[in-house]
């Protein structure tokens, strides 16, 4: 008997695909969608996993891929947008201004875009729960990597005033972690634009135990939805460095305690005496 539907965006994405597998595993069924099938193409003859031609960058193709979806019948209970692009890297003054704006809109506006498409075929009648992916940037500047910074900027906001406004959703972003996807070529490709980001990729390389997971992913996610908009709604959760595991008694505690941690806020100025220098 299936747990549930989980829709991932881009599930031919590393990411995604692994994803899908492990939710296939543990008796969900699976709708993902793809541009281009790549590591998807292992899951397309399994039971239970549906996959549905898709490019976020294309209303249209958007739109096609509602209308497949919708005649599945298949209501979701867990949307997960796995689409990420580091493109255009460089500094922002020196970038095609076009391609810049099309990487802010694939990687932020255009998942929201499906996931606004998906919402009338969500399951009702109980919590249902929307992942997004952040990525560097979130606390400091990720010099070189701009249209990405601010689209998860874009994201972990938007999740926040989900979480307001929708009171039967469950809306939350991970930050992953590093782990070592075909994403990062793109960093490799343009070393010049990249910088330092070259070598820090290589050094992560270098090092996969240092590295996080992809089943990591899974089961913070799995987390989140196990502990609901009550706990994580609206927040930006690490995946890696924050005590999610071993069930995350003492983080779900201090969340529910503190409707500000792990949201953007801006911070107080430090008061200055009066009459210093």
């Amino acid at each position: 008997m299936s747990r549930g539907t989980v829709f991932i965006l881009s599930i031919s994405a590393d990411i995604g695909a692994e994803l899908g597998a492990m939710y296939a595993d543990s008796g969900w069924d699976v709708v993902g969608t793809y541009r281009t099938l790549g590591p998807a193409g292992a899951l397309q003859d399994r039971p239970g996993v549906h996959l549905l031609p898709c490019d976020v960058a294309s209303r249209e193709s958007v739109a096609a891929m509602v209308t497949a979806y919708r005649a599945l019948g298949r209501p979701w209970d867990v949307f997960i947008s796995a689409v990420g692009l580091l493109d255009p890297i460089g500094p922002w003054t020196s970038l095609d201004f076009d391609a810049w704006e099309t990487s802010v809109v694939v990687n932020s506006t255009a998942q929201l875009r499906v996931l606004h498409a998906l919402f009338p075929y969500r399951r009702t009648g109980h919590e249902t729960h929307a992942a997004f992916f952040a990525g560097g940037g979130t606390n400091n500047p990720f010099r070189n990597y701009s249209a990405y910074c601010v689209s998860k900027i874009s994201l972990i906001k938007m999740c926040e005033l989900l979480h307001d406004e929708v009171s039967d959703l469950n809306a939350f972003i991970i930050g992953p972690g590093f782990l070592p996807t075909k994403i990062h070529q793109q960093t490799f490709d343009n070393p010049e634009g990249a910088g330092p980001n070259v070598d820090k990729t290589r050094a992560f390389y270098a090092r996969p135990d240092g590295a996080a997971t992809y089943r990591d992913i899974y089961d913070c996610i799995n987390w989140c939805v196990a502990q609901g908009r009550a706990v994580v709604g609206g927040r930006n959760l690490a995946a890696v460095h924050d005590p999610w595991r071993q069930g995350g008694a003492a983080l779900a505690a201090a969340l529910r305690g503190h409707p500000d941690a792990f949201r953007l806020r801006r911070a107080a100025a430090p008061v200055v005496p009066e009459g210093a220098e």
